[in-house]
């Protein structure tokens, strides 16, 4: 086992919590450890339904509280990640006989207006039949009264964000590691001194800890088994399921929030990346977070309602690019309705038998800084130190500043196509600059990997000693976001591995092991047809 290194905090989980905690408490001069068992963002963060919104549902069960800090978090995320998170339309329909009428929706749009108040994205607007079918003429008109246009915001690549706030923990002094399987939490005389952890090679390490945040979503009662005394079970998960399509006839050009007609559970049908991306479902689940799948009932059902809400859609599974299911880190609730389980982030202290660890349940993509700060807030109240201020509440993402310069280099280069200047920015905004100076400063690194220009050597560079890559499938889903085009990254790989094993010293057959890997993760992915 290698020797002990000792650190003020050590974060176990590398989704967007983890790392907004990572970035926070570093910025405020703590010195941190941050461990994920596989890759960064590669759990329940990649598989939600990509909004940054204040949850117009939550209004049904009375969570007043959490709506309006969503939506005060939106406003703060469109002006800090810009380049990120970005306004939408979203249209509801209402129709005869269903759960939610229009007086109840037109109650829930200005309750939601007066919560957004001071930071609006635009006014809602009430809509007639007529109205509406002026609007989007390709949804079904029987039964159709009417219903709302409202705005929020969507974030395309949640996995971008993730990454972003680790570069800039790192940059605070925070040393990040994916990888790392935390196999065991010590506790000595009801405190804990550190955590034990293994490495992908199979080593074995163990750190001093003053304090250890357990913030491994669907996976925080694993992590609590690893301590060496008895702890409660707090998670009680629920599965949530999307899937992706192309284009079809009668397709809206803005979101759609609509209650299913099977269990009059609202779902929503949102464009995203070139493409559709219809979801979710939410049912208990008990297995392990990993095997998460959709079920053929939940694409039976999301194919179901799109195609009765567009009618001319006529949407079959081989119209699927691929589809996807994570799991919801839920508090445990017992027989409770899985919509009606409070989406809140709850901070537990363990400080009856595990003084020093804190676990965390819950929480919203949406919500990700405001839970970072009051995490740290305890945290630097547990270690009794004189920490700075939080900052990173008005600190812009990595990638939100210097788009322009980013602009003005890629017309420069041209290296890559509109197409491919434009793909560039919406994934890595100002960082593009940081792209196009290594493909200046390595010749080997300025050229395109496909045949529209629009993907660059250097980005697969970029991702390897810049942004914590270690894998092929990492490289594609989760920093250049190939991964999430209708093929699933598949037309680029091998272009992508080869510069891969030249940055990461690759011989053939790890090359062929990591193209057969990205292609198990991509099969994963994909719907069977019959």
């Amino acid at each position: 086992m290698a020797a002990s290194e000792a650190y003020d905090l050590v974060i176990i989980g590398g989704g967007i919590n983890g790392a907004g905690i990572a970035r926070d408490a570093a910025s405020r001069g703590i010195n941190v450890l941050l461990l994920e068992m596989n890759d960064f963002a590669s759990g329940t963060t990649s598989w939600s339904s990509r909004l940054i919104h204040g949850g117009l549902r939550y209004l049904e069960h009375g969570e007043l509280s959490l709506v309006y800090e969503s939506l005060q978090e939106r406003a703060r995320l469109l002006r800090t990640a810009r380049h990120l998170v970005h306004r939408i339309r979203i249209n509801v329909p209402i129709y005869t006989g269903g759960k939610r009428g229009m007086l109840l929706l037109r109650i829930g749009m200005l309750a939601y207006d007066l919560m957004s108040f001071g930071k609006p994205l635009g006014r809602h607007r009430m809509l007639d039949r007529r109205q509406f079918l002026a609007n989007e003429p390709g949804v079904a008109e029987d039964g159709l009264r009417g219903g709302a246009q409202y705005f929020d915001a969507q974030v395309t690549f949640p996995e971008r964000l993730v990454i972003e706030n680790l570069a800039a923990a790192r940059a605070y002094g925070a040393d990040v590691l994916n990888y790392s399987r935390v196999t065991g939490i010590d506790v000595d005389g009801a405190k804990v001194r550190g955590v034990r952890y293994t490495d992908e090679q199979g080593g074995e390490h163990e750190v001093a800890a003053r304090v250890v945040v357990n913030a491994a979503g669907p996976w925080v009662d694993h992590v609590l088994g690893t301590v060496n005394r008895p702890m409660p079970g707090l998670v009680g998960g629920t599965k949530g399921s999307h899937i992706v399509v192309g284009p079809f006839d009668g397709a809206p050009k803005d979101a759609f929030y609509v209650e299913a007609y099977i269990d009059t559970r609202p779902f929503f049908i949102i464009p995203w990346n070139g493409q559709y991306l219809i979801g979710t479902t939410d049912h208990r689940y008990r297995g392990d977070p990993s095997d998460a799948t959709p079920s053929e009932a939940e694409i039976d059902y999301l194919l179901a309602e799109t195609n009765r809400v567009f009618p001319r859609a006529n949407l079959t599974r081989r119209d699927i690019h691929f589809a996807y299911a994570g799991v919801r880190p839920l508090p445990r609730q017992g027989k409770k309705a899985e919509g009606a389980i409070t989406r809140r982030h709850i901070i537990r202290n363990h400080q009856r038998n595990a003084l020093g660890l804190l676990s965390v349940i819950g929480g919203k993509l949406t919500t990700y800084w405001s839970l970072a700060e009051q995490v740290t807030d305890r945290v630097v109240k547990m270690l009794g130190v004189r920490a700075k201020a939080c900052v990173t509440r008005q600190m812009f993402l990595p990638g939100a500043l210097g788009t322009t310069a980013a602009e003005q280099m890629l017309a420069e280069l041209g290296t890559v196509s509109e197409q491919g200047a434009d793909r560039l920015l919406e994934v890595y905004g100002g960082r593009t600059r940081r792209i196009l100076e290594l493909a200046w400063e390595e010749p080997h690194l300025d050229r395109t990997l496909d045949p529209a220009r629009t993907v660059l050597a250097s980005e697969v560079a970029f991702a390897v000693r810049h942004e914590f890559a270690r894998h092929l499938t990492d490289i594609v889903h989760r920093r250049t976001m190939l991964g999430l085009s209708p093929d699933l990254g598949e037309s680029v790989a091998e272009a992508v591995a080869d510069v891969a094993a030249g940055e990461l010293g690759w011989d053939a057959a790890t090359r062929a092991r990591e193209l057969e890997a990205l292609r198990a993760w991509n099969a994963r992915l994909r719907v069977p047809v019959s």
